[in-house]
C-alpha cells in the first residue's frame, strides 16, 4: 500500500495570522507617516513611510534575532505587493478619460515630449553611468510621469527590490523639493501666465503634493490647472506599465532559454491592477463613481501607497542602499533638469508659454 508523503496543507487561517505581524507593523508606521505628510505636505506620506521603514527596519535588525525578523516577512511581502497592487486601482477613481481633451492641444505635446526625453535619456544615460537596469526604470519612470504613483506601479510589473525602490523614491522626492523651490521664482522671471505655469509644474514636478505646492505659490489658477494637467499625465502609466511587462517577460524567456518560443499574448502580460485601474478611470469618465467618492478614495489609494511603501522601506538592505552611491542621485538630476528643460523648450514652441 502506497503512503502519501506529500507535505500536509497548511491551513489558511494560518497563513493569514502569519501575515499580521509584517502587515500590522506596516499599517502603524504608514499612520504615522501619513501624520507627517498631512502636516508637512511637501514631504508627502509615501516618501515619510519609506523612510520610517528603512529606520524601523535598522532598529528591529539591530534590537532582535532573526526569528523575530523572519516573523515579519510574511506580511510585508504582502503590504508590498498586494496592498500596493490595490492602491493602484484606486488611483484610477479621480481620473477621466475625458480630461485628455480639457487639457487641450497645446499641453499633449509638452506633457508626451518631456515624458519620451526622459524615458529615452533614462535607458542611453543610464546605462552610460553603469546604473542598475532596475533602479534606470524607478527613476526614469519616477521622474517622467508622477513620483511615487509611477514608481509603486512599476514596481511590482518589474519585481524590484525594496533597496531601489527606496533609492528611487529618496532620489525623485530630492529633486521634487528643488522644483517646489524653484520653480515658481523662474515662472515670475519668465513672466509666465497662471495657465502656463499650471502647464509647466503640472509637467515637470512629480509628485501631486509637490505640483500643488509649487503651483499654489504661483496662485489658485494655476493651481486647477497643474492638477488636472497632473491627472491627465498619470495615465501615461498605462502604456509605461505594457510596455514594462513586454519586456520582463522578453527577458524571462531568454533566461529560460525559450526566447525562439511562441510569444505569449499581450492581454495575458497587461497585470490585473492596471486592468482595475483603466475600469474605474472609465466608470468614473461615464460618472458611475459620485464625485463625492474621488477624495475618500485618493485618500485611500494614498494610504495604501504609504503602507506598501512603509513595508518596502521594513524589508530595504541599507547595505546595499549605501553600495549604490552617490552615482544614482546625479542621474536623477540630469533626469530632472531634462524634463525641466524641454517643458520650457516645448512650451515655448507650441506657444502655451
Amino acid at each position: 500500500m502506497s503512503t502519501d508523503r506529500s507535505a500536509p496543507a497548511v491551513p489558511a487561517a494560518a497563513t493569514w495570522r502569519a501575515k499580521v505581524p509584517g502587515l500590522a507593523l506596516a499599517v502603524v508606521l504608514a499612520m504615522v507617516a501619513t501624520a507627517i505628510g498631512t502636516t508637512v505636505p511637501v514631504i508627502g506620506s509615501p516618501v515619510s513611510g519609506v523612510v520610517l521603514g528603512v529606520l524601523a527596519g535598522v532598529l528591529v535588525r539591530r534590537r532582535t534575532d532573526a526569528s523575530s525578523v523572519a516573523a515579519l516577512s510574511p506580511g510585508l511581502k504582502l503590504a508590498s505587493k498586494l496592498v500596493l497592487q490595490v492602491a493602484v486601482v484606486l488611483l484610477g477613481a479621480r481620473l477621466s478619460l475625458a480630461q485628455v481633451a480639457q487639457v487641450g492641444v497645446d499641453s499633449l505635446p509638452v506633457m508626451l515630449g518631456t515624458v519620451v526625453v526622459c524615458l529615452v535619456a533614462a535607458a542611453t544615460l543610464g546605462r552610460l553611468l553603469g546604473i542598475d537596469g532596475e533602479l534606470r526604470v524607478l527613476i526614469g519612470t519616477g521622474t517622467a510621469i508622477c513620483g511615487a504613483s509611477a514608481i509603486a506601479a512599476v514596481t511590482p510589473v518589474v519585481r524590484a527590490s525594496g533597496s531601489n525602490v527606496a533609492y528611487a523614491l529618496s532620489t525623485v522626492f530630492a529633486f521634487n523639493i528643488a522644483a517646489v523651490l524653484l520653480f515658481p521664482p523662474l515662472g515670475q522671471l519668465l513672466g509666465m501666465s497662471e495657465e502656463a505655469f499650471g502647464l509647466f509644474a503640472g509637467t515637470a514636478v512629480n509628485d501631486t503634493s509637490s505640483v500643488v505646492a509649487a503651483a499654489t505659490t504661483f496662485g489658485s489658477v494655476a493651481a486647477d490647472h497643474a492638477v488636472v494637467v497632473k491627472l491627465v499625465r498619470t495615465l501615461l502609466i498605462i502604456p509605461i506599465v505594457i510596455g514594462l511587462a513586454l519586456l520582463v517577460a522578453r527577458r524571462d524567456r531568454r533566461a529560460a532559454g525559450d526566447d525562439a518560443g511562441p510569444r505569449p499574448a499581450v492581454w495575458r502580460l497587461v497585470p490585473w491592477f492596471l486592468v482595475g485601474f483603466l475600469l474605474l478611470a472609465t466608470l468614473n469618465s461615464i460618472g458611475l463613481v459620485p464625485e463625492t467618492w474621488h477624495d475618500p478614495l485618493a485618500t485611500a489609494a494614498t494610504f495604501l501607497i504609504t503602507v506598501a511603501l512603509t513595508a518596502i522601506g521594513l524589508s530595504t538592505d541599507v547595505p546595499a542602499l549605501r553600495a549604490a552611491g552617490l552615482k544614482p542621485l546625479a542621474f536623477g538630476g540630469i533626469l530632472w533638469l531634462l524634463v525641466t528643460l524641454s517643458a520650457l523648450g516645448l512650451m515655448a514652441l507650441t506657444g502655451a508659454l
